[in-house]
């Protein structure tokens, strides 16, 4: 997606206003899969908050599997997402854990502190990506899973996992609410 002469003027204008704290994502980014996925983290924020807190443990679209299993792997997809870019901005390679964190686990907490995890990955991934600059969009980046890739890969990657998230919690997202792109 290029940008014209209108759009770079209006961005500045915009970047002016806003002062020197404001984050944007750098001219490179990919514009469209960013949007896919920031669309998509509202729309599952908004089906999350429909929830109560009792009916987080109750179960999801996937059989076995409660809400709260849902909500627990789309926070910890975001932080591993997160933490992938932070140790490539920092010049460093992830560290591999030996074993990740448990979903098992993570679902037995309480519905504030899962909505909170919710919140922090949401933002933590969202300003790595506001941060990476131009230049490191397209370095090579190893996920916690050992996958190797580049950053511009991962918000399609986030835009799939979090729209499917939604469909998966069960509690009214329907395929047609998707993006066309993202349909199956």
């Amino acid at each position: 997606m290029s940008l014209t002469e209108t759009d770079i003027a209006a961005q500045e204008a915009l970047k002016a206003r806003l002062g020197k704290g404001a984050r944007f994502d750098a001219p490179n980014a990919p514009a469209e899969d960013l949007l896919l996925a920031r669309r998509g983290t509202a729309f599952f924020a908004r089906k999350l908050m429909e929830l109560s807190d009792e009916a987080l443990f109750e179960p999801s679209a996937i059989t076995g599997l409660t809400r709260a299993h849902i909500l627990a792997r789309v926070c910890y997809e975001a932080r591993y997402q997160a933490l992938a870019l932070e140790a490539l901005d920092k010049g460093e390679t992830l560290e591999i854990p030996e074993e990740l964190p448990s979903l098992e686990l993570a679902a037995t907490l309480p519905a504030r502190a899962l909505r909170s995890l919710f919140q922090h990955s949401e933002v933590h991934l969202n300003v790595c990506w506001r941060d990476l600059s131009e230049e490191k969009w397209d370095a090579e980046i190893t996920l916690v899973d050992g996958t190797k890739t580049t950053p511009r890969a991962l918000p399609m990657m986030r835009a799939k996992g979090i729209w499917q998230g939604a469909l998966d919690l069960g509690c009214g997202a329907r395929m047609a609410d998707l993006p066309p792109s993202l349909r199956h």
